[in-house]
């Protein structure tokens, strides 16, 4: 089993998007975070599935670096 880092968004109108950070373009959301988490294994599957029969690279797990910022707004 390959192991991700997710990044869970709450949204204002309710309801969670998710991204992969590793996997550009891997994005799902659902009503909870589970259901999010979910969609998210399912998107996962369904990038790694295109990326192979496309031959394209598939990055490493922790090809990412997330670190928190302050920024005076």
């Amino acid at each position: 089993m390959t192991r991700y880092k997710v990044v869970l968004i709450p949204q204002e109108e309710g309801g969670y998007t998710v991204i992969v950070p590793a996997l550009p373009g891997c994005v799902s959301q659902g009503e909870t975070e589970q259901e999010a988490l979910a969609n998210i294994k399912d998107a996962i599957r369904g990038w790694l599935t295109v990326a192979r029969k496309r031959k394209l690279h598939i990055p490493d797990t922790d090809a990412v670096k997330i670190a928190t910022v302050g920024v005076a707004v």
